[in-house]
């Protein structure tokens, strides 16, 4: 018998296993592992089942338009309070979904916690494509937010009514690992949207696809945490006109509940009226310019406190306080072109004069949006004690999508923890750092300026235009920890606020208590 030399026995199985690994049906088996409820389905199969189970491709393609009555809360964790269990918002919402046009108009009537007497409730229509948007208020149109934008996108393309049908067009289309949801091991499909990696999680016994996730950055409050997985989970799903839609929405962020949504009417192919999603040309252009959260630094309007302490007032305040050591910036707010601006105006008011320190007073995630900056920077960081858990987090997270000065930079934090009274400095322009401690201010601290009697108060002064106080327990608080350290204080200003006479704060205090 010939023998077959030991080269033209590789050849043959490398021509086998070559075969074997480029055959379909191959490819199928091979994932049939990893697709629990679509075994021996390609991932475009798998997602026609889940259209299927959702009433079937030709019914979800010929949808033109949704209305929903939607009630629904969210969990304020940018705010400034005492973390978890959070302060919460509430909102009762009527939305339009265009999706022929790929328009969304949303008349929203919020309820927001800590709101003056008689103002916590507000009005307003959010109408919005993915190319800009307005708010629409009375006979008034102003720019929408970066954020709503987003919104508007991800609603159109990625919710209940496109998902599938986006997922079941993309060329990337493909089987990652599964994973359990709710004890039930679900097949996970995944492809890119705009650049943003998609996974569905399809429940392996219904088909329905029961949640998106993604990871990307965001433009709203948390643009702060880099590269953010969310997680959208659909249940509660209705049979309407042959279309088994979700109903109940709820929103994970970084393995966090923040939001939840929930329709208590969904209607189908509604007429849609054009004068509804009138929009202002102007603002509306206004909107998809805007730079979100990465504002720039505007030193123009500096005022000089006392000789060496310049303050910059704007939506966030900062000051520059100049000692013989080096220069002191007080509050890191917003982002990191923001703070690098402030770095670069000390640079030029003060030559030559090292960065001595950075005062973060409060732990409101827009009121630390710098702090990333100043620890790429090396900069010492005054913190509260219990605010370090917190920006811990923040500084571990990851930046990848897009890079800032710490991704690149990886330093480690140089804190400062402020957990009692704290003096900096000494002459004219020495600090003395105090904790506040109330209920409503426990994790931020007040700046004292003993040469100067002046007092900065953190996040917790508002000056409403009717000369009243926005919060007067926070105001309160800091009236407490004035008397406790018997400071004499002859002016008072804050994150959100401008110069005041403490005599007046007093005043306003005492009227309010009455």
């Amino acid at each position: 018998m010939r023998k077959l030399n030991r080269f033209s026995v590789l050849q043959a199985v490398s021509l086998l296993s070559a075969l074997v690994l480029i055959h379909p049906s191959a490819r199928v088996l091979a994932q049939s592992r990893e697709a629990p409820g679509c075994e021996k389905l390609t991932a475009a199969q798998c997602v026609g089942e889940a259209l299927t189970a959702m009433g079937g491709r030709d019914r979800l393609a010929a949808l033109k338009s949704v209305r929903l009555d939607v009630i629904g809360h969210t969990e304020l964790m940018e705010q400034s309070y005492r973390q978890d269990p959070f302060i919460t918002s509430y909102e009762r919402d009527k939305v339009v979904l265009d999706l022929v046009h790929q328009r969304m108009l949303e008349n929203q009537h919020s309820v927001w916690p800590e709101s003056d007497p008689g103002t916590a409730e507000s009005d307003l229509a959010l109408i919005a494509t993915p190319n800009g948007g307005v708010y629409h208020v009375g006979d008034k149109f102003a720019p929408c937010s970066l954020a709503d934008i987003d919104t508007a996108r991800q609603e159109l393309a990625l919710g209940p009514e496109r998902l599938l049908l986006n997922a079941s067009a993309a060329t990337d289309l493909h089987y990652e690992a599964p994973k359990e949801l709710r004890s039930t091991m679900h097949t996970t499909v995944s492809f890119r949207w705009n650049s943003i990696p998609v996974r569905i999680l399809i429940n392996r016994l219904s088909h329905l696809p029961d949640a998106v996730e993604t990871v990307q950055q965001f433009n709203d409050f948390w643009y702060y945490w880099g590269d953010v997985r969310q997680v959208v989970y659909w249940e509660n799903w209705n049979l309407n006109h042959g279309i088994r839609y979700p109903t109940n929405q709820v929103i994970e962020r970084n393995g966090k509940v923040w939001n939840s949504m929930q329709a208590l009417n969904v209607e189908f192919n509604v007429p849609i009226e054009e004068k509804d999603f009138a929009m202002d040309a102007k603002a509306a252009q206004q909107s998809a310019q805007a730079k979100g959260w990465d504002r720039e630094f505007d030193a123009g309007h500096g005022t000089e406190l006392a000789p060496g302490v310049e303050f910059f007032e704007g939506s966030w305040n900062a000051t520059l306080v100049k000692q013989d050591d080096g220069v002191i910036v007080l509050e890191s707010p917003i982002s990191s072109s923001f703070t690098a601006g402030l770095f670069a105006e000390a640079g030029k008011r003060y030559p030559g004069v090292p960065i001595k320190a950075v005062l973060s007073t409060s732990d409101s995630w827009p009121h630390v949006g710098g702090i990333r900056y100043d620890v790429a920077q090396g900069a010492t960081v005054y913190i509260r004690d219990l605010n370090q858990p917190l920006l811990d987090r923040m500084l571990g997270a990851p930046h990848t999508i897009h890079p800032d000065a710490l991704e690149q930079a990886k330093r480690a934090p140089r804190w400062h923890v402020v957990s009692g009274k704290t003096e900096i400095g000494s002459g004219d322009n020495r600090l003395v750092l105090y904790p506040l401690g109330g209920p409503a201010t426990e994790r931020q601290y007040m700046v004292y300026f003993p040469e100067h009697r002046l007092l900065y108060a953190s996040d917790t002064l508002v000056v409403n235009p009717d000369h009243t106080l926005y919060d007067p327990e926070m105001m309160h608080e800091v009236k407490l920890a004035v008397e406790r350290e018997h400071l004499v204080v002859d002016k008072v200003y804050s994150m959100h606020q401008g110069l005041v006479d403490w005599k007046e704060v007093a005043l306003m205090l005492e009227k309010a208590s009455t």
